[in-house]
């Protein structure tokens, strides 16, 4: 069948409406040989663009009820707006590195953020995930890879995958790519690629993205789930929480959309997305046979891989490992299987008492994965939902089989990570670790948290960040992110950044405890700012620099307060990074020069006036020079009249 027919008709049934069209934009549209379609004219300017718009923590009326709307035309949406780089990110700017390819004479232009620092402190250069910007979403993001692709696809390459070629010895684009975000040697990249330690998802459709890496030996990465649902959500604000949580450091994102315009949903989202976008197919492919398990066949599942390939979606969480003799396994657990693909996976192949098709044919999911360059993402279809239910039998027979598919996906070349709890309280969470090294042979690890508790229902990106920033020191290197929302309904977009700020926490603690390379030098640079009081670079710096600054205006908002040597928790005569700073003046108006000369000639000084010590109490003298351990009865006795006066 022709891809365009496949996909027409995919998008047809996905949508639930006759001759409806794919919304695929006209540069994707000559990529994939599909032909054009005349979208309906609109204005192509988004009606609701405004200057100055501050996203907060706390959703306000008016923009709630403007993001819950349906969405009234999936092929024309009416984007929602988000504040600049420039208002989430005071005094800094996008800067790029310039590095040329070898092989092919390309220049590649990497992105980075330069935080500007004053009183002549150089810059800080961090990891940037925002993509262009000032860009209109129904335009999409500037095709970046469009020619790197074009020069293996005119070579006529056997395979594409990222594996195939380092393997060859071949350092890619992508690989110098990511080599040089991360400042490390493109060889060593190349490597880690070669042996299955690393990953870099990047689907030849997705034209639009910036390659980033995941594997232990590098940066720790986060994911944003995103997707909307039957119950509420719309194109707009699915779009509109892919750039929040982007501009806030989301290193990849996966679309889990289960509700309407799935196809028209997840186009757009690709169309505007600098980051690896990931999906999980069964869920289309069960929308596709009206909600119904028992009905889902292998046909019905490879036509929606192949419909979301050929959109560009980077990495699929397929439940392969999700076998027909371990489900018994769960019966005797506190809640059950709480994976949806795996409980569809479960659903179906108890209803057919057969084994999963998706393990069935996993040789075909490889060659369709070989094709595009598509990452597998090996699903834990029987994670632990709760406490109770850690590092059972079911869990870590499943991680064993994901060890297996790992090996058969590596001997075709294809990419692969292996995703894990869950919920785990923190002294099994080391056990987790061990295990999928050793089984899985060192495949990335990708961990929904884990959850170190159950107790705190609004406040899971806690729960779970504590257990992220623990396994993500042991060698997890990509988490996916929790959001205050977790087990309570659908996360709008105040609900993403807080999810994408408590794991980028974890995620650099990680990154410390692994003693990464430069990890520290931000904290550095923070931290010389604070004992400075140079305010300004303290917000410039932090994570959320507005959440940070508006924190310090509540209490002193004014301008002077920003070059104050103190805050509102302490005040001038209590702040001990002001009192340490006089004693330093004190020592260099002394003489002492360093701290260890100040504290031994302090030491000295010390000792010398106790050795002349006199001690005299109403007029009368003790002791002789050199002072007295033993006192004579008479000036105890009268201290203590003195004490009790």
């Amino acid at each position: 069948m022709a891809t365009a027919t496949l996909l027409d008709q995919a998008a047809v049934l996905a949508s639930g409406r006759k001759n409806s069209v794919i919304p695929c934009f006209e540069n994707l549209r000559a990529t994939a040989g599909i032909p054009k379609v005349a979208l309906q004219k609109r204005n192509s300017s988004c009606k609701n663009e405004k200057k100055g718009v501050r996203m907060t923590l706390t959703t306000d009326s008016t923009t709630f009820s403007q993001r819950t709307r349906p969405t009234k035309d999936p092929l024309s949406p009416e984007f929602l707006p988000i504040p600049s780089f420039e208002e989430c990110f005071p005094n800094s700017s996008r800067e790029f590195k310039d590095v040329i390819h070898e092989e092919t004479g390309t220049t590649l232009r990497v992105p980075f953020r330069r935080v500007h620092l004053s009183g002549g402190e150089p810059p800080c250069d961090l990891y940037l995930t925002s993509g262009p910007q000032n860009l209109n979403a129904r335009t999409g993001l500037p095709h970046l890879r469009k020619s790197w692709i074009e020069k293996r696809e005119a070579r006529g390459d056997e395979r594409f995958t990222q594996m195939y070629y380092a393997k060859q010895g071949i350092i890619t684009e992508e690989m110098l790519y990511c080599a040089t975000r991360e400042n490390l040697d493109p060889e060593f990249v190349r490597a880690e690629v070669a042996r299955g330690r690393a990953i870099i998802p990047s689907n030849k459709r997705h034209l639009e993205l910036e390659p980033m890496i995941v594997g232990r030996k590098f940066l720790v990465k986060v994911n944003a789930n995103i997707g909307n649902s039957a119950v509420t959500s719309s194109i707009e604000e699915e779009v509109q929480k892919l750039q929040w949580s982007t501009m806030w450091g989301a290193d990849t994102i996966m679309d889990l959309s289960t509700g309407r315009h799935i196809h028209e949903t997840r186009e757009w989202i690709m169309r505007n997305s600098p980051v690896p976008v990931g999906t999980v197919p069964i869920y289309q492919a069960l929308e596709k046979v009206d909600g119904i398990a028992e009905n889902l066949t292998w046909e019905v599942f490879r036509d929606t891989l192949i419909e979301q390939a050929d959109q560009g979606v980077d990495y699929f969480t397929i439940h392969a490992g999700v076998l027909l003799r371990f489900i018994p396994l769960t019966a005797r657990r506190m809640t059950g299987i709480v994976s949806r693909g795996g409980s569809i996976h479960a659903k179906w192949c108890l209803a057919h008492h057969k084994e999963n098709f998706a393990y069935e044919h996993w040789d075909d999911i490889l060659d369709i994965c070989n094709k595009y360059d598509i990452s597998l993402s090996i699903g834990d279809g029987l994670r632990p939902g709760s406490i109770y239910d850690a590092n059972d039998a079911a869990q870590f027979s499943e991680l064993a089989t994901q060890g297996e598919l790992t090996r058969r996906a590596w001997e075709k070349d294809v990419q692969v990570m292996n995703e894990g709890p869950g919920h785990i309280p923190l002294h099994k969470i080391p056990e987790n670790m061990e295990k999928q090294l050793d089984w899985c042979s060192e495949a990335p690890f990708y961990t929904l948290g884990p959850l170190t508790t159950d107790i705190a229902p609004g406040y899971d990106h806690i729960t779970s960040a504590i257990g992220a920033a623990n396994i993500g020191a042991l060698g997890t290197a990509l988490l996916c992110y929790v959001t205050p929302k977790e087990h309570l309904g659908l996360p709008n977009r105040d609900d993403v950044k807080a999810g994408v700020i408590a794991y980028k926490i974890a995620a650099h603690a990680a990154d410390l405890a692994k003693q990464h390379p430069q990890a520290q030098a931000w904290d550095d640079a923070l931290s010389k700012a604070r004992f400075e009081f140079r305010w300004r670079d303290q917000f410039a710096l932090s994570l959320d620099p507005v959440t940070a600054q508006s924190f310090h205006d509540e209490t002193l908002p004014a301008e002077g307060a920003k070059v104050a040597h103190f805050c509102s928790m302490c005040g001038p005569k209590f702040c001990s990074m002001s009192i340490t700073e006089d004693v330093r003046k004190y020592a260099e108006a002394h003489g002492y020069g360093d701290p260890a000369e100040a504290i031994k000639q302090g030491m000295e000084q010390m000792s010398a006036e106790f050795m002349n010590a006199k001690k005299t109490i109403s007029g009368e003298q003790w002791g002789e020079e050199g002072g007295e351990i033993y006192l004579p009865e008479s000036y105890i006795a009268n201290s203590k009249g003195k004490i009790g006066a």
